[in-house]
């Protein structure tokens, strides 16, 4: 017995090993196709879609506010800064600015408007550029 073992040592590897050898090849070569078929999948799902051929217009409800520079925006103050006439609101979609919902800030020209809001609350506003500025005008709170 003891000889048997050190002649197939001596033996070129079996035709079994290197079945075993390839299989496991083959199982690498899987995973890594996978591995990149997953990512290609998740990077196609990521790429923005296609415009769609109305995405320009407004809707119906809307259409009457888009681009009227008198059309209120409603907010939630975040914060005023009297000193240096600004307030900070989160807002929903600016229809006459053509701007999507997000909290930014607003110069606001008449600072007695200032003194009537405070943060948390709701508001209703128009919303002006001027420039490269933005500001706020006809503030009214809406709680």
């Amino acid at each position: 017995m003891r000889f048997q073992n050190r002649f197939q040592q001596l033996l070129p590897p079996s035709r079994s090993w290197r079945l075993r050898v390839a299989g496991f090849a083959l199982t690498k070569a899987l995973i890594v196709a996978a591995a990149l078929a997953a990512f290609a999948g998740f990077a196609w799902y990521k790429l923005p879609s296609a415009p769609r051929p109305d995405a320009g217009q407004p809707s119906e409800e809307h259409a009457s506010h888009a681009g009227d520079p008198t059309a209120f925006s409603n907010g939630v103050v975040v914060s005023v800064d009297r000193v240096e006439r600004n307030v900070t609101i989160s807002h929903g979609p600016l229809l006459n600015l053509g701007m999507p919902s997000m909290t930014m800030g607003f110069e606001v020209p008449d600072a007695a408007l200032l003194e009537k809001i405070k943060a948390g609350d709701k508001v209703k506003f128009h919303a002006h550029a001027n420039g490269g500025a933005l500001t706020a005008t006809n503030i009214e709170i809406t709680n």
